[in-house]
């Protein structure tokens, strides 16, 4: 999908900012994690890594353990960092957010709704049931990133983000008003809106793929499994809200690609996992949306200096330079014993990294 606007002046040809960050990130683990981690490593600085393996990654030991698989995944030459969070549960204690903080290594806990999204068997069923937890993530700042989806089944797949906002992260943050959150790969303008009224202390990430297409991408034309992922692609009105959230210069947006890989024959097949996988070209696909939308000024913002500012962290100090450029995306990578089928499989993207610096 397309969202082209007026731009004052003609687009570059070549683009240099601040190396990104990717704020939401799914690695998996074995031989997947091997096969992924290099792409997001090549392009960015740091990812915050979620923690929803099988089993999930619910102590700072289990973490560090994590960390490690993935820092050997990066190569011993790479800067990459990756951001360890920790699984929250009904039963996760107020101490291991102490152990969390003290270990350096956890940058935040991930909140699950139970039965939200891919291996979430294990979250949330009732948020009352974290409020011990929760107030120790307060006291001590560390941020709670939030899958933003009421899972109930009288609930329509399309309004379960709405629903959240209503029936539980209103009722949330009035509780915990001091709590850092992050609405995690928002969906729709109630989402943006929602992030731009609230505090300072709540922000949100958002996906390449929810800023260029939306639900006829999945559907029209026969199902594309491919392109399911959760939330769900929503309407263009919806997308459009996003693009706009996305180049609005507010520091509350920033760039998280929710890369979630899933063999083919986990997607191709009659229940599908969700996912999309684009950390293959994770900054190439924001610029495209960016481009899109006559704001390539301020993708820099966006993806590389939001984020760091919300963390209370620096940016990164060097930088990457983007040409417009042409090129066909691959039709599978391997991953692991099967291929992942990565987002315009076969088709191109018009933007490519071609320098780190």
């Amino acid at each position: 999908m397309s969202n082209k606007q007026n731009s004052p002046s003609a687009s570059p040809s070549h683009l240099s900012i601040i190396r990104p960050d990717d704020w939401h990130l799914h690695v998996r683990d074995n031989e997947g994690l091997k096969a992924v981690v290099p792409f997001t490593a090549k392009q960015c600085g740091r990812a915050i890594i979620m923690p929803n393996l099988t089993p999930p990654v619910t102590t700072t030991d289990q973490a560090r353990v994590y960390q490690q698989a993935i820092l050997d995944a990066a190569g011993k030459q790479s800067s990459f960092q990756p951001l360890m969070t920790l699984y929250l549960t009904d039963s996760t204690p107020a101490q291991e957010i102490q152990t969390a903080m003290e270990s350096g290594i956890i940058s935040a806990v991930k909140l699950y709704p139970a039965g939200a999204t891919t291996n979430s068997d294990a979250g949330v069923t009732d948020i009352r049931k974290c409020y011990q937890t929760l107030e120790m993530m307060q006291k001590l700042g560390l941020p709670l990133l939030v899958h933003g989806e009421v899972t109930s089944h009288d609930i329509d797949i399309f309004d379960r983000e709405k629903q959240f906002i209503d029936q539980r992260l209103e009722s949330l943050i009035k509780d915990f008003p001091e709590l850092k959150v992050v609405f995690e790969h928002i969906t729709t303008a109630d989402a943006a809106n929602f992030v731009i009224e609230s505090s300072p202390n709540i922000a949100a990430t958002i996906t390449a793929h929810h800023l260029l297409m939306n639900r006829n991408d999945m559907l029209v034309g026969g199902i594309k499994p491919h392109h399911y992922c959760l939330p769900v692609l929503k309407r263009e009105t919806h997308r459009k809200a996003l693009v706009k959230a996305a180049i609005s210069g507010n520091n509350k947006f920033f760039m998280g690609t929710d890369s979630a890989p899933h063999s083919k024959h986990n997607k191709e097949t009659a229940c599908g996992c969700a996912g999309m996988f684009t950390a293959f070209a994770a900054i190439e696909l924001y610029a495209e949306a960016f481009d899109e939308a006559g704001a390539l000024d301020k993708l820099e913002q966006f993806s590389s200096l939001n984020g760091p500012l919300f963390y209370g962290l620096d940016a990164n100090s060097d930088k990457i330079t983007l040409r417009r450029e042409e090129w066909t995306v691959p039709d599978s990578y391997q991953f692991g014993d099967d291929v992942v089928i990565p987002l315009r499989a076969g088709q191109t993207i018009n933007w490519k990294l071609v320098s780190e610096s």
